[in-house]
């Protein structure tokens, strides 16, 4: 009777057992079959784009209209984003497929710079008409390596979880058909080198990260760390780390590390080696009890930028994030506000001290500019906003433009229903430049239950 007992609950246990592992089997091919199909659409999608991407490319070549022209190369920038998605779907975060994402980037950046430039004032020069003929051809390369891949993919019903296991394994130098294929494409886009889409997308692209605009003698090591000391306020008895910046920075600057030994707080800076300016300085500590008020805070932040040397900037933005305030200052000329030329800190609403503070925009943009007179008036750029657009203030401002460059422009701040919006209208031409919604104050969800 035992003995027949024991054999039913064995039966019964080895039963579940099989039932259990046949459903984990299932789940687990669920799975395994949905991630095949999700890579199969997007490397298909992939092909069907760069197909479009090449027939979009050489339908610009055959334009006359510069009106055509520019939304033809808005949608050839659609496609290379659209291109890009895909790719990111892709199991190839373990291949290197950095230079066909690269390719598209560039001409993804090329097609949207072009597009929101006026056309008519600037026409596609010779040498970016050439660059768009160079691009339509490599295009074509892309597409028929792709399209090889394609047609081996269908052919020998190959699987893209293989991909993924033998990439994660360490196995792509392996017999891999879906691989070697991507490698060809890399290759292939690698042996393109640098095309030249002219010196407009040059400027673009290769910004001046250099600190050009620095005035003042280099300062030593031992300077470094006074000035740190000075912005940290932690005294001498602190453990001093300074380290020079490596061999191809476009820049001299020290790093520098200070350790209160006894509280164990820390501080770290960065400081140009000429004049000396900060960088940005961060200071880790825990924040106590709000002590002093937002307005407050913002007024000791002005005492230190102005004892710092930092002069002619005012306050753009403020925030209290829990004991914490955040602003942001920009530096005016002659009434114009320089967006460009922005500083950033973060005070402790506790004792009012910085916690934080970056100053590398406002280093490497701010200097004395030649800022021409305005070819509207500010009521003919009032024109150019929406008409339900309520302004509420107005003044002059330099901005970066979408295609990095510094313009003029007439800020508006205005409301639109319950909502606030800074508008920028281009001082010369009257072009809308750049909407910003502002930020709404967050709803406070507290006792909602």
């Amino acid at each position: 009777m035992l003995r027949g007992v024991l054999i039913g609950v064995l039966t019964l246990g080895v039963a579940g057992t099989a039932f259990w592992g046949y459903q984990e089997h299932r789940e687990k091919n669920a799975i395994l079959i949905n991630a095949e199909n999700n890579y199969q659409r997007a490397f298909h999608d992939l092909t069907y784009q760069i197909d479009l991407l090449h027939d979009k490319i050489g339908t610009t070549l055959a334009m006359n209209s510069r009106e055509s022209l520019s939304p033809a190369l808005a949608e050839v920038w659609r496609v290379t984003s659209e291109a890009h998605t895909d790719v990111g779907q892709l199991p190839l975060s373990l291949l290197p497929f950095n230079k066909t994402e690269e390719f598209l980037a560039k001409i993804g950046d090329f097609s949207y710079q072009t597009a929101v430039r006026d056309l008519n004032k600037e026409p596609l020069s010779d040498k970016e008409y050439d660059s768009l003929k160079q691009l339509y051809t490599q295009a074509a390369d892309v597409q028929n390596d792709l399209r090889e891949v394609q047609h081996m993919v269908l052919e020998n019903n190959l699987r893209w979880m293989d991909v993924e296991m033998a990439l994660a394994a360490g196995d792509e130098a392996g017999d891999n058909t879906i691989i070697d294929g991507f490698q060809t494409v890399e290759k292939t886009v690698d042996g393109y080198g640098e095309t030249d889409f002219g010196p407009a997308f040059v400027n673009m692209q290769k910004k001046d990260e250099n600190f050009k605009y620095l005035e003042g003698k280099e300062i030593t090591d031992k300077q470094a760390i006074k000035e740190a000391k000075e912005y940290a306020g932690l005294g001498n008895d602190v453990n001093v780390k300074v380290t020079e910046n490596g061999d191809g920075s476009d820049y001299g600057f020290f790093s520098v590390t200070l350790q209160d030994k006894k509280s164990k707080q820390e501080a770290n800076m960065d400081i140009t080696k000429k004049g000396g300016y900060p960088i940005w300085y961060l200071m880790s500590r825990e924040v106590t009890d709000r002590k002093i008020s937002l307005n407050e805070a913002s007024n000791k932040a002005v005492e230190f930028l102005k004892k710092n040397q930092f002069e002619n900037l005012d306050l753009f933005e403020s925030a209290q994030y829990d004991n914490m305030g955040v602003f942001t200052f920009v530096s005016t000329q002659d009434g114009v506000r320089v967006y460009p030329d922005s500083i950033k800190m973060k005070m402790a609403l506790d004792n009012g001290k910085i916690l934080g503070f970056s100053a590398e925009d406002y280093l490497k943009a701010h200097h004395a500019r030649e800022i021409p007179d305005p070819g509207i008036t500010v009521d003919e750029a009032r024109e150019k906003i929406n008409p339900a657009v309520e302004v509420m203030e107005n003044r002059l401002a330099i901005i970066i433009n979408d295609i990095s460059e510094e313009v003029l422009c007439y800020e508006f701040m205005g409301t639109l229903g319950e909502d606030t919006y800074r508008i920028y209208i281009n001082a010369d031409t009257g072009m809308e430049e750049k909407v910003d919604k502002l930020k709404n104050a967050e709803p406070v969800y507290e006792d909602v239950l």
